[in-house]
């Protein structure tokens, strides 16, 4: 292997990351540990959007609201609540966690692990080849001896309607990042960005209408989206499904902006954020100097290796290769993908990893979801629809969680729901969701079971504690035995 001067000298590199989020770093750290040189290149923050506009700043914010609500639910603990939110203190604890968006710290722990960070527009040129243009202007061309992975991410899609760009529309980059509360906001969209946004901002004081062609998180049980549009209306929330937007209007730039909907109604806001889904940050990194086209999703196989160019070097990690845009499972990913390249690069067979096989098999049965609205949400592996039409055998087991006394005793009145989706010819579940107060820290346990195909027999042998909200999995599993 070279050395640093020699590789710094040279411009050549074993590995080359495009993009210093979590998903690019993690890939960097694990080829580092399999002792190649790696170089890694970022246009923004070093840290990507997980750390400063999505994951890590929606969490921080959401938490103290939740909090609040957590405490309401009990008595004794909702008298002691007396006033609203402190929306000033929860915007520092937020730019707290994201460091001010300065990304120093992790630009740092780059550089501690061994590997050289480029700051600017990285484009692949050629096979193996990476041109990299500072803000400046200044280019620099690094050469890759076994792969270039791909860890750019996504972006947010705006719909192409009349009068979007007069609107000025947030995207999740100003629901986390804002430091005043709009009077009203108007969120068009009810997947997990739309209700975690509309969660945030009606409690922390704005007056919101979520607007969304079909029911909530409809990736999820149906039950899940129904629940969880029930809390929102109850926090004071206006949520209309089965509507469209189809023009906007702000001919004011400080005034209001305006919504046409498809119901012939109209709607004013003082900030409209679209929710509408994401697309690959893959239109300008040089994808069709090796016969890809700009803008697309990349198709890789279980090493996250993209099929489509030859000569076992080019890696899509994380958004980029749309099995699931959740920062998770681009971690889990890219860990896989940089022993890969380290067992590649050796020569060695790629089943002799200290974890096993370097397969992400977790990408096809076993992804984990969570939703930090109220109630929370959570599920992983497949829905009941999703298991009877890949063609399994099923029977689904649905409990309320009241019937565990420590859901009772975790929130008066507690709500929420459990459902477990069972293979019928092997006795394993093929998945778990979750509803209600709290669940997101039950969502490992059901992964466990999922990923590890546990078969019930055994897993009735894992004692849930008396008095938790974990003992739901008594009542589920007893379900299945009636």
């Amino acid at each position: 292997m070279n050395t640093s001067s020699e590789k710094a000298t040279s411009g050549t590199y074993d590995v080359i990351v495009l993009g210093a989020g979590p998903v690019g770093q993690n890939a960097a750290d694990h080829a580092r540990a399999a002792g190649l040189t790696v170089a890694v290149v970022e246009r923004e923050l070093v840290g990507g959007e997980c750390s400063y506009w999505a994951c890590v700043p929606s969490k921080a914010l959401l938490r103290p609201v939740i909090a609040v609500a957590d405490a309401r639910r009990v008595d004794g603990a909702r008298q002691a609540v007396t006033g609203p939110l402190d929306t000033a203190r929860v915007f520092a604890r937020r730019d707290h966690y994201v460091t001010d968006w300065d990304d120093s710290g992790q630009a740092n722990w780059v550089k501690s692990i061994g590997a050289d960070l480029f700051r600017g527009q990285g484009r692949i040129d050629g096979p193996r080849k990476v041109t990299v243009t500072s803000s400046d202007g200044a280019r620099r061309a690094l050469t890759a001896r076994h792969a270039v992975a791909v860890a750019t991410g996504s972006r947010p899609v705006l719909p192409d309607i009349p009068g979007i760009d007069e609107a000025r529309p947030w995207t999740n980059r100003q629901g986390t990042d804002s430091h005043a509360v709009p009077g009203r906001l108007a969120i068009v969209g009810g997947g997990g960005v739309g209700v975690e946004m509309a969660t945030l901002w009606q409690r922390l004081g704005a007056q919101v209408t979520l607007l969304a062609r079909r029911p909530l998180l409809p990736r999820m049980e149906p039950f899940v989206g129904d629940m969880v549009a029930r809390g929102l209306t109850e926090a004071g929330a206006d949520v209309r499904i089965g509507v469209s937007v189809t023009g906007l209007s702000r001919p004011d730039p400080a005034g209001p902006v305006t919504l046409s909907l498809d119901d012939g109604t109209r709607l004013e806001a003082d900030e409209v954020m679209f929710a509408t889904g994401r697309a690959p940050r893959t239109d300008d990194i040089g994808l069709d100097t090796v016969g890809l086209t700009p803008g697309s999703w990349l198709d890789v196989d279980e090493t996250c290796l993209v099929r489509e160019v030859g000569g076992a070097w080019l890696y899509a990690l994380g958004d980029v290769n749309h099995h699931a845009l959740l920062t998770h499972q681009g971690k889990y990913q890219a860990r896989t993908a940089g022993d890969a390249i380290g067992a590649r690069a050796k020569g060695q067979p790629l089943d002799n990893g200290p974890w096993g096989d370097h397969a992400t098999t977790a990408d096809q049965h076993a992804v984990p979801q969570v939703f930090f609205s109220d109630p929370e949400a959570g599920a992983v592996g497949l829905s009941a629809e999703q298991a009877t039409r890949a063609g399994h055998r099923i029977k689904v087991v649905d409990v309320d969680f009241t019937q565990a006394q420590g859901a009772n005793l975790y929130a008066d009145g507690y709500q929420g729901q459990a459902r477990m989706v069972v293979d019928l010819d092997r006795e394993i579940l093929l998945g778990v969701t979750f509803v209600g107060p709290g669940v997101s820290e039950l969502l490992h346990s059901a992964t466990i079971a999922v990923a590890g195909e546990v078969p019930l027999k055994r897993l009735r042998h894992a004692i849930a504690c008396f008095p938790t909200v974990s003992e739901v999995w008594l009542f589920l599993l007893k379900g299945y035995e009636d």
